[in-house]
């Protein structure tokens, strides 16, 4: 859980950067700021993407371990 609320705190603070940095500018700099929100993205998009093939995996072996328990008790 903590991992999630530093992971989700460290997208906020690239976000506050971001913005500040934009205000700063008179005009502004189209790929430095694509490169940073998709950097952003990216941090995000990552770990989520690792957590639903975790979940995939869990939710198989829960469904084995139910057919297994069920094969015995027959």
């Amino acid at each position: 859980m903590k991992a999630t609320e530093y992971k989700l705190s460290f997208f906020l603070g690239v976000l506050i950067l971001v913005g500040l940095c934009g205000c700063k500018q008179e005009s502004p700099a189209g790929k430095a700021t694509e490169a940073a929100g998709q950097s952003a993205v990216d941090a995000i998009k990552t770990p989520m993407d690792e957590a639903r093939q975790a979940e995939g995996k869990l939710q198989k072996s829960a469904e084995q371990t139910a057919a297994e328990l069920k094969k015995s008790t027959q």
